[in-house]
C-alpha cells in the first residue's frame, strides 16, 4: 500500500470513529472548498465496481432503502 492510501485509510478510519460533529462539519468544509479545484480520477478497480453497479441496476438487483435500514441491526450484531 502507497504512503497516499495508507493516509486516506487513516483518514477513514478516524472519520468513521469520531463523534466530535464539529470536527466532521471542518473536514466537511475542506472537502467542500477542495472539490471545486481538483479533479479525482478513478483507478481501474473503482471503475470496475461502477461497472459492475450499473449492471446490477440494469438487471434489477437492487434493494429497496426501507428494506436496507430495516437490516441495519442484523449487521450491527
Amino acid at each position: 500500500m502507497t504512503a497516499l492510501e495508507n493516509i486516506k485509510n487513516s483518514l477513514i478510519d478516524r472519520i468513521l470513529a469520531t463523534q466530535n460533529e464539529r470536527l466532521l462539519q471542518a473536514i466537511s468544509t475542506i472537502f467542500e472548498t477542495s472539490a471545486s479545484e481538483e479533479t479525482v480520477g478513478l483507478s481501474s478497480e473503482q471503475i470496475e465496481m461502477l461497472a459492475m453497479s450499473d449492471d446490477d441496476i440494469v438487471n434489477g438487483r437492487v434493494i429497496s432503502e426501507e428494506d436496507l435500514k430495516a437490516s441495519d441491526p442484523e449487521w450491527l450484531q
